[in-house]
């Protein structure tokens, strides 16, 4: 089967799937979609053992789809791009503070906890994995998913300071998370020097800060470039050409990708959408992002819910992925409430509502599949695609549809009695 009819098809099952959701579930997209996926691809297994070459074909199709490589390389500079474009700079300028502390040290700590908790929950099983193993999972489960709880939010209500928070460190927590996958991956196979703690700063500030920089120079190149010109055709391709070459150009540089996209993204949908862009150019650029964000996002969990049949569930494997749920929302939670605690002077549009509603907000997604699925040996692959499909299926379907009664319930204003 040939690209084409691999895209094909996977458009067309997005296309059916989203008119199914639509139509009769009425669910937010990305749950809607997740639901149907991963009810498709049970009826196909459960079918199979009367037809089993509808299994066979159904894997066929799958395995002709490098989920990791798709998204990694391709899906991730656009999503990334189209999330930040959209996110109110000066909202998130307002918020740097915690934002910025979440991000990165939200994830370093939620990384340990959960790898550290994991590394117990195996020794109790009798399992033998060593604990930058274990370390390696809480890195990959720790980044959330912007995407999957926004439109939830922003039906619910919730102050703009919560929903920028959320927001904006969901989008820098996926480049964080990344930069520390590869850190850990890296001593994985080349072994821990005398000297790792230094080593391991220096490359989070340079592929972090290195991101962040060419982002913004990036940005501002389109932003010179669209403040001489008024065709929004050519204004579209630019910011399209920004997303795709940056993305690539960081990862020739050796920088982070993901952070790059958001520095870009930041930069030409508040600068050059505000002063280099006529009406009508900014209208099409929106809708043009709108549109991407909104494809690739349902194709995105459409992908989740069929890699179901290609996984090898092994019991202990799902009991060890129902087993990390509570985990990863307890050290979400402490990974959280600890910096904020720590430094709540700094940060006054937080408090401990939004603090449970972040932890309960932060939905895993594709990016959390994606990394395990790129894992290699002497990586306990399987295992670790397996726990982290359980704990995000829960995450999207069961936090995800409990998040805006929860959000409701926190910020609602109390009723006024009159008299």
């Amino acid at each position: 089967m040939n690209l084409f009819s691999v895209i094909t098809i996977l458009v067309a099952i997005t296309a059916l799937f989203s008119y199914w959701n639509t139509r009769f579930l009425k669910l937010p997209d990305t749950i809607g979609l997740t639901v149907i996926s991963l009810v498709y691809s049970m009826v196909i297994i459960l079918a199979g053992n009367i037809f089993p070459g509808l299994v066979a074909m159904e894997k066929s199709f799958i395995g002709q789809i490098d989920f990791s490589e798709v998204l990694l390389d391709v899906m991730l500079c656009f999503l990334l791009f189209a999330g930040a474009f959209h996110t109110d700079f000066d909202l998130l300028k307002k918020n740097i503070r915690s934002i910025s502390l979440f991000a990165v040290l939200g994830v370093v700590v939620s990384t340990a906890l959960i790898g550290c908790a994991i590394y117990g929950l195996f020794s109790l099983v009798s399992l033998s994995v060593p604990l930058l193993y274990c370390l390696l999972f809480g890195a990959i489960i720790s980044p959330t998913d912007p995407i999957a709880v926004l439109s939830i939010l922003t039906r619910s209500g919730v102050p703009e300071d919560v929903e920028i928070n959320i927001v904006g460190e969901s989008l820098f927590n996926d480049g964080v998370g990344v930069v520390i996958f590869y850190m850990i991956i890296n001593v994985v196979y080349n072994g821990v020097s005398d000297d790792i703690g230094r080593e391991m700063l220096v490359h989070l500030l340079r592929e972090a800060g290195g991101g962040i920089l060419l982002g913004w120079a990036l940005g501002m190149l389109g932003f010179y470039m669209m403040r001489r010109i008024d065709h929004y055709q050519s204004e579209v391709m630019i910011t399209l050409a920004l997303a795709m070459g940056g993305y690539e150009l960081a990862s020739w540089m050796h920088v982070s990708g993901p952070l790059c996209m958001v520095a870009a993204g930041l930069v030409t949908g508040h600068r050059s959408k505000t002063f280099a862009m006529s009406e009508q150019t900014a209208a099409y650029v929106d809708r043009f992002w709108v549109l991407v964000d909104g494809l690739l996002n349902a194709i995105l969990f459409v992908l989740i819910g069929l890699e179901l049949v290609v996984l090898a569930f092994e019991p202990r494997y799902i009991w060890m992925g129902l087993a990390a749920i509570p985990v990863t929302i307890l050290a979400r939670f402490l990974a959280l409430w600890l910096p904020y605690g720590i430094m709540k002077r700094w940060i006054p549009t937080v408090n401990i509502k939004m603090i449970k509603l972040m932890t309960w907000g932060g939905l895993r997604g594709g990016l959390s599949i994606a990394m395990a699925l790129s894992l290699k040996e002497p990586l306990p692959r399987n295992e670790f695609v397996v726990m982290v499909f359980v704990v995000m299926a829960f995450s999207i379907i069961v936090q995800g549809l409990t998040v805006g009664p929860m959000a409701k319930r926190l910020f609602s204003e109390p009723a006024v009695i009159q008299e």
